[in-house]
C-alpha cells in the first residue's frame, strides 16, 4: 500500500499545489495527519478519486515520509485502476 504525490503545481494565492492520493483511505488519511493537513481538507471522500491538494512545502514533507513520487499520467492510471476495483472490474 502507498501514498503518491503528483507534479503537478497549480497556482492557488501564493502557493503551488499538487495532488496527494493513496491506495487506501486510511493511508491517506494517516499522511494527511502525519504531514500536518487537516482531514477536513480532503476531497470527494469515499470515492476513487479521495484525495488532498496539498503545498509543495506538504510534498516535501511527505515525501520525506516515504510518499511516492509520480507524474500527472501515473495520477491517472491509478485513479482508474481504483475506479474499476470499486465498479469490480478489477
Amino acid at each position: 500500500m502507498t501514498v503518491y504525490v503528483d507534479d503537478m503545481q497549480a497556482p492557488f494565492g501564493r502557493m503551488k499545489m499538487c495532488h496527494m492520493v493513496a491506495d487506501t483511505t486510511a493511508e491517506l488519511l494517516e499522511m494527511a495527519d502525519r504531514i500536518g493537513v487537516a482531514s477536513r481538507w480532503i476531497q470527494k471522500a469515499g470515492t476513487a478519486h479521495e484525495h488532498f491538494d496539498i503545498a509543495m512545502s506538504k510534498r516535501r514533507l511527505a515525501v520525506a515520509a516515504g510518499a511516492v513520487e509520480i507524474d500527472r499520467r501515473q495520477l491517472a492510471r491509478i485513479l482508474r485502476a481504483k475506479q474499476e476495483e470499486r465498479a469490480g472490474n478489477g
